[in-house]
C-alpha cells in the first residue's frame, strides 16, 4: 500500500508565504518519491483528515511562530500521528534563542556574547539607562532580535547606539522578549543536518552572501538579491569545524530527523548563532542546495525522511 503523507504547510505567523512555497516544494518532491501526497493549511479539519487517512504521516513545514515552536507537534503527539521532525519539546528548547543559545554553549560551541531583555524591563527600567549598559558590556555594532522568531523578521543590525532603541521597538513587535548580540564580523553560513537513520550527518555548508551586506528577509526571499557558494569557500578543516559544530548543536538541543544550524566563522572558528527546526525548502532556500551540491536526490531524502518517521509510528 502506497505511504500516505499529508504536508502541512500556511499557518498564521509572519512567514506563512514562505511556508506555502516549502509546503508546495515538499508535496512535488515527496509526490515525485511515489507517495500520496495531500497537502493542508492549520484548520479544523487537519485533525479529522488525518483521522480519515489510513496511517498518514504527517509533514510540517510551518516556519515560525507555531510552525516552530513545538505547538503544532504537541496535537500531532497526542493524537498519536507520526510526523516528520523534532519533538514538540525539541522544537521548544530551539526556537527560543533565549534558552538555545545557553544550552549549545554549554556544550563548548562558541557563540555570541549577548543580553536578554524581556519588553517589561526595557519599558519600566528606561531605555535610556539600558542602552548605555548594553553599549558598555557589547560594544558596537549589534543584532536585535526576537527571541523566538525566524526568517530574520524583526533583525535589525544597529551600528550607532543612537538607533538601538528603534530597533529594539521593531524586534518587540514580533515577540515579548528580545536578544541583543555582539555583531559576529566573519563568513555567514547555513549547515543542514539530515539523521536518515545512522545518526546525524552535516551537508555541504552554503555560504551567503547577500548584497546588502545583512541577510535579512528581503536578502533571504528576493531571487538574485544574495549570492550563495556551495560548498562555502573556506578551508577544508574549517568547513569540518562547521559540520561538527552543526552536529553538536542538533544532538545537544535533542533535535530529529533534520535541521539547519547557522553559523559565523570568525578568524577561522565556527561560532553558533541558532538552529532551525523547519528549514526553508523554497527555490532560493539553502537545504536544497547543499543537498545537490553533496549529490544527493532531494526528493529520495525527504522519502527516506517519511520512511523513518512511519516507523515511529
Amino acid at each position: 500500500m502506497t505511504q500516505q503523507v499529508i504536508v502541512v504547510s500556511g499557518g498564521l505567523s509572519h512567514e506563512r508565504e514562505i511556508s506555502l512555497e516549502s509546503g508546495q516544494r515538499v508535496a512535488r518532491e515527496l509526490t515525485n518519491a511515489g507517495f500520496e501526497v495531500t497537502t493542508s493549511d492549520i484548520q479544523p479539519s487537519l485533525i479529522e483528515l488525518i483521522g480519515t487517512l489510513d496511517d498518514p504521516v504527517v509533514f510540517p513545514m510551518l516556519h515560525g511562530g507555531a510552525g516552530e515552536d513545538g505547538a503544532v507537534r504537541e496535537v500531532l503527539e497526542l493524537i498519536g500521528a507520526p510526523y516528520v521532525g523534532s519533538s514538540a519539546v525539541a522544537c521548544r528548547a530551539s526556537f527560543d534563542k533565549a534558552l538555545a543559545i545557553p544550552v549549545v554553549a554549554r556544550a563548548g560551541l562558541a557563540v555570541p556574547k549577548r543580553v536578554i531583555l524581556p519588553h517589561d524591563m526595557f519599558r519600566d527600567l528606561g531605555a535610556g539607562v539600558l542602552m548605555t549598559l548594553i553599549e558598555d558590556r557589547l560594544g558596537l555594532p549589534l543584532f536585535v532580535k526576537p527571541s523566538a522568531s525566524g526568517s530574520a523578521l524583526g533583525t535589525s543590525r544597529v551600528d550607532r547606539i543612537e538607533d538601538l532603541a528603534t530597533a529594539m521597538v521593531n524586534a518587540y513587535s514580533y515577540g515579548r522578549v528580545v536578544v541583543v548580540e555582539e555583531c559576529v564580523e566573519g563568513t555567514e553560513i547555513a549547515v543542514p543536518v539530515f539523521d536518515l537513520g545512522d545518526g546525524p550527518v552535516a551537508f555541504p555548508p552554503v555560504e551567503i552572501r547577500p548584497a546588502s551586506g545583512v541577510y535579512d528577509f528581503e536578502a533571504r526571499y528576493t531571487a538574485g538579491s544574495t549570492t550563495y557558494v556551495c560548498p562555502a569557500a573556506l578551508d577544508s578543516d574549517v568547513i569540518e569545524a562547521c559540520k561538527d559544530a552543526a552536529v553538536t548543536a542538533h544532538v545537544t538541543l535533542g533535535l530529529r530527523d533534520f535541521s539547519r544550524a547557522d553559523i559565523i566563522v570568525r578568524d577561522g572558528q565556527p561560532v553558533f548563532i541558532e538552529s532551525s527546526v523547519a528549514p526553508g525548502m523554497t527555490e532560493t532556500s539553502l537545504v536544497p542546495l547543499s543537498l545537490q551540491t553533496a549529490g544527493a536526490s532531494l526528493s529520495e531524502v525527504l522519502a527516506q525522511l517519511v520512511r523513518k518517521a512511519a516507523t515511529r509510528g
